[in-house]
């Protein structure tokens, strides 16, 4: 884990498919392609919606936060840190998770592409 900017951050190979994973990019990059099973919350909506993810992680429970290279999720993890959450920003974003290996699938469960 670093610590880049004072930001916590972890790699994608740290993840495991139990991990919470908050995915803050916008409806059309999420529709093109994002990780299964993560949470939707487009950074331009966060703050409005902010009690859908209070809702939906569990209480403790570390929030990756994911956009497409890292900086959108790095100014949401930054928000989520000062509200007293556990929070991390996922180096290098989607482009990262694609290019390990990571499913990715579309709207419809298809296999999708991080755009």
């Amino acid at each position: 884990m670093s610590f880049g900017s004072g930001i916590p951050s972890v790699g994608v190979d740290a993840l495991s498919p139990e991990d919470f994973l908050l995915d803050v990019r916008e409806a059309d990059e999420w529709a093109a392609g994002h990780a299964e099973g993560a949470l939707h919350i487009p950074m331009s909506d966060f703050v409005a919606r902010f009690g859908e993810l209070t809702e939906k992680a569990s209480d403790g429970a570390r929030i990756n936060v994911i956009c497409r290279s890292g900086g959108r999720s790095a100014q949401v993890t930054a928000y989520l840190l000062q509200q007293g959450l556990d929070a991390v920003n996922v180096d290098g974003g989607m482009q990262v998770w694609e290019a390990a290996g990571r499913p990715v699938v579309d709207g419809n469960g298809a296999p999708g592409a991080v755009i």
